[in-house]
């Protein structure tokens, strides 16, 4: 059964409970599919991405023909960190909803004059942003052109500088290593595997250490970085001082250098 998600944020936790381990996170406007009622309000669901977890049912819509509806709309992914769709096509007007980057609106008409645009929100409900906080919903690779696909990775991924680290976190108001990297790729268009490490049926294969390029992913124990090209990576690390998304270096003499990572380095991998 197919299931529109209408949180802004909706966790997928590793077991279904509260008081457990997060596995992901899954956005507003997202459909994902609802495997089996494991117990009274809680699902185990299948992400659009492929991954899988367990997620409260308050926190989807169901109903097979308001998925059709939804799946048939135009769409748009929020680009801003965070987002408000507001009751009118003003600033002072109320909040409906506050929606982070990677969530899914579907437009309403075109923007006025002033840059509103009313949009409709996952459970149906209209408002309005401004459309320079949206840009285009990508469900095939933003480019065919390898270079500039990686161009744009690197450019997203970038946009999350200085979030927090959040463990199973995706969006600006946390996030971890493998949600870094797998939304920099799913905002352009390309899924790769969700999780820190290169799997079987996803795009990531490996290559050679000294073939990386920038968008090439760097893989340690347990945690990825993203290659900016320039002996510079990014990453979403809990290393005391860093806390979250920073920029570190593969060069001994840079400040920035870090050798555990650099040593523990176990593979490259790339989706050219």
């Amino acid at each position: 059964m197919k299931a529109i998600v209408i949180e802004p944020v909706c966790p997928l936790m590793s077991r279904p409970q509260l008081q457990c381990e997060r596995a992901d996170e899954v956005l507003a406007g997202m459909v994902v599919e609802l495997l089996e009622e494991v117990r009274p309000g809680w699902y185990l669901a299948r992400a659009p991405y492929r991954y899988e977890g367990y997620l409260r049912a308050e926190h989807v819509l169901t109903g097979d023909h308001l998925v059709r509806r939804w799946t048939e709309r135009p769409k748009q992914v929020v680009l801003k960190g965070i987002c408000d769709v507001l009751s009118g096509p003003a600033v002072a007007c109320f909040p409906l909803a506050t929606l982070t980057r990677g969530a899914i609106l579907s437009p309403v008409g075109t923007p006025n004059a002033d840059g509103w645009l009313r949009v409709e929100l996952p459970d149906g409900r209209e408002g309005y942003t401004k459309c320079s906080f949206l840009g285009e919903y990508y469900e095939k690779p933003r480019f065919e052109d390898p270079e500039q696909l990686r161009k744009a990775v690197v450019e997203t991924a970038l946009t999350y500088q200085g979030a927090h680290y959040r463990w199973g976190g995706k969006t600006p108001m946390g996030i971890d290593c493998s949600g870094l990297v797998s939304m920099s790729y799913l905002l352009n268009g390309v899924v790769i595997y969700r999780d820190a490490n290169i799997k079987e049926g996803f795009p990531v294969h490996e290559i050679p250490r000294a073939d990386m390029k920038p968008g090439d992913l760097l893989f340690f124990p347990g945690h990825v970085a993203m290659y900016l090209g320039e002996g510079k990576y990014l990453h979403s690390t809990a290393k005391n001082g860093s806390d979250g998304v920073v920029i570190n270096s593969l060069n001994p003499t840079d400040p920035d250098y870090r050798a555990d990572l650099d040593q523990g380095m176990t593979a490259v991998g790339t989706v050219f």
